[in-house]
Parts: C-alpha cells; structure tokens; sequence
C-alpha cells in the first residue's frame, strides 16, 4: 500500500530531524575552514520543515514535487555538513 502525500512529508520530516544535527552550539558550527555556512543551512533548512509541519498540521496536502524538492535540498544540506565534518558519513 502506497503512502499518501502527507504521510510521505512527515517521514521525510522525521528522517531529516533525526539524520541532520540542528543542535549542533553555534561554537561548533563556526569552527575551522567551511565550505559553506552551516548556520545559515541549519537555520534554512529548520525554517522550511517548521513551515511544512504548520502546513501539515492545517491540513496542507504536499505534492511529489514539494516532497522531491525537500529531499534534494535536505540531501545538499547534509552534503554541506559532512564536508564541514558536523556529521559523519
């Protein structure tokens, strides 16, 4: 059985949460060399997931593509970190 739209968001949702270190102090982000700002990622990426959860909650329904969209950018976002070694491989 397939997964509907929302529910499909709301793993995607839980999986980035869990897999991406948005705790991660501020003194550990802006340590040593970067290949980006993991702050700026981090508050990025916080910002969009907050606003689908909201979205969910009002009863938003996601299309594939907003699903696809979320994933790619969560995917470049880890890529980031890893390179900036805030998560492991």
């Amino acid at each position: 059985m397939k997964a509907t739209p929302s529910k499909a968001m709301t793993q995607l949702i839980g999986d980035v949460r869990n897999a991406i270190p948005f705790d991660t102090p501020l003194s550990r982000l802006c340590d040593g060399p970067c290949t980006g700002c993991s702050k700026k990622l981090l508050e990025f990426l916080d910002t969009e997931l907050e606003d689908w959860e909201l979205r969910l909650r009002q009863g938003d329904v996601p299309t594939l593509g907003d699903i696809q969209r979320l994933a790619k950018r969560s995917r470049k976002i880890y890529g980031v970190l890893r390179r900036n070694g805030l998560v492991a491989n």
